[in-house]
């Protein structure tokens, strides 16, 4: 089979996990994500199984398939974010600001203000409330209806008053 034929069947499969994924059927979200690999690896996919394997808590898993992502493509930005939310849920906090920094730093990332509000959780989980605001008002500059950071920064600011 030609490389063309191999990209187009991992299309295929890649398109078809991403709709059971979205419909909630992540066993066999993971089984076409797998499928498209075997065709042909891409750093989306990885990180997509990656993405599904974390909604099972299989976080060890996910963040593997993260790394793999960033070794096919370290310029995409998402397994960095997703390697630092996976470790967030571990709690390793010191672990994760690495990661969502390398997101910061990744030169084909469209939505950095997600990393933002992460690094906001973590310093607010410290109790540096100042830091965390600040990380809540960038990913606020960067989109001012992300809900998540403009409730985390208000209820930051009523707490600390």
């Amino acid at each position: 089979m030609i490389d063309k034929e191999k990209e187009n069947l991992a299309l295929e499969y890649f398109e078809k996990a991403y709709r059971l994924h979205i419909g909630g059927k992540i066993q066999e979200a993971i089984k076409a994500y797998r499928k498209s690999l075997q065709y042909y690896p891409t750093a989306k996919a990885h990180t997509y199984l990656g993405w599904a394997l974390s909604l099972e808590k299989k976080f060890e898993e996910a963040i593997e398939e993260c790394k793999i992502a960033i070794e096919l493509d370290p310029d995409y930005g998402n397994p960095y974010n997703d390697i630092g939310t996976y470790l967030l849920a571990l709690n390793k906090y010191d672990d994760a600001v690495y990661w969502f920094q390398k997101a910061l730093d990744a030169k084909d990332y469209s939505t950095r203000y997600i990393p933002f509000y992460h690094l906001g959780k973590i310093y607010e989980l410290r109790g540096s409330y100042f830091t965390a605001l600040k990380y809540y008002s960038d990913s606020l500059e960067l989109n001012p209806e992300f809900e998540p950071a403009k409730t985390a920064y208000y209820k930051l600011i009523a707490m600390m008053n």
